[in-house]
C-alpha cells in the first residue's frame, strides 16, 4: 500500500530511538501533527526564483569596430614611360606581384621605388625568371627592357652620348686660359646652366676684381708680421664684443 509522502519531521519521529525522553517525543509529535494538518501532497507549491543572466553586448574593444577601414591606396603610382626621379614610388603592393628590376629598389613593405632618374618600364625577363614580372627604369625614352644577354651596361653618371670632336674643332679653342674667342666675348654673361640656374661662370667671378682694377697685396707665406697683426686685430674685436655684452 502506497503511503503519502510525509514531512521530514514525521520521518525523523518514526526513526527516533525508543530510548528518547518522553518530553522530547511529545514535542516532536505535536510539531509533526501541526505541520501535517497544514500539508497537502497535491497542493501547488509556491514558485521559486531561479537566478539567470540576461544577454549583454560588449561596449569596448573590437565589438564595435568590425567595419573595414579605409583603403591602403595600393597599385601603380607611375605608368609606363613616365618620368621619375630617385625616390619616386612606382608601385605599392602587398606581396611580390611585381619585382624590382633595372635601377629600382624594393622596400620592406614590397613598395617598388626608383633609384635613378629616367622612364618607367614594365617588363618580363625570361633569362632571370620564367614567370616573374619586373619594373625598371631606363635613362632615355627609346630604351627597352630587358637588355640582351651580354649587352653593354648603361652608365649611371647622368651623362649623354655625343660624337667626338674633330681635329679642326679642337684647334678653334684658344690657348691662353683655355677659353675660345666666342667665350671671351661673353665675359660676365649670365646663361642658363644645369639645374635651371641663371648664374655667371666661376672663372668669370674669379676675375671680377681684376676687371675692376682692384689690386690685392700678394700673399707671402713667411710674412709672420702680417699674420701677427691679423691675429691681434681679431682678438681686439672679440674683446670689444665681450665687453659690450657685459654692459647690457
Amino acid at each position: 500500500m502506497l503511503q503519502p509522502r510525509l514531512p521530514s519531521s514525521i520521518r525523523s519521529l518514526r526513526s527516533a530511538p525508543s530510548t528518547a525522553s518522553s518530553l522530547a517525543s511529545s514535542s516532536l509529535l505535536l510539531l509533526a501533527l501541526t505541520r501535517l494538518s497544514l500539508y497537502t501532497p497535491n497542493a501547488p507549491q509556491p514558485p521559486t526564483h531561479t537566478p539567470s543572466r540576461a544577454a549583454s553586448h560588449a561596449s569596448q574593444g573590437r565589438a564595435n569596430k568590425a567595419a573595414p577601414g579605409p583603403g591602403k591606396r595600393l597599385g601603380a603610382k607611375k605608368g609606363d614611360s613616365e618620368l621619375v626621379v630617385p625616390g619616386n614610388i612606382i608601385f605599392r603592393q602587398r606581396g611580390t606581384h611585381w619585382f624590382a628590376g633595372e635601377n629600382c629598389g624594393m622596400g620592406r613593405d614590397h613598395t617598388i621605388f626608383a633609384l635613378q632618374k629616367g622612364f618607367v618600364r614594365y617588363y618580363r625577363d625570361p633569362d632571370r625568371h620564367a614567370s616573374r614580372k619586373y619594373i625598371g627604369v631606363v635613362f632615355e625614352r627609346g630604351m627597352q627592357l630587358p637588355r640582351g644577354r651580354g649587352g653593354a651596361r648603361w652608365r649611371r653618371l647622368g651623362l649623354e652620348e655625343r660624337e667626338r670632336e674633330s681635329a679642326g674643332e679642337r684647334e678653334s679653342v684658344g690657348e691662353g686660359d683655355g677659353m675660345g674667342e666666342d667665350a671671351k666675348e661673353g665675359v660676365g654673361a649670365v646663361v642658363l646652366r644645369e639645374g635651371y640656374q641663371y648664374r655667371e661662370s666661376n672663372w668669370s667671378i674669379g676675375r671680377s676684381a681684376e676687371r675692376a682694377g682692384v689690386k690685392v697685396r700678394p700673399y707671402k707665406p713667411n710674412d709672420r708680421w702680417l699674420a701677427w697683426r691679423k691675429t691681434s686685430e681679431r682678438k681686439a674685436r672679440n674683446a670689444e664684443k665681450r665687453s659690450l655684452r657685459r654692459k647690457k
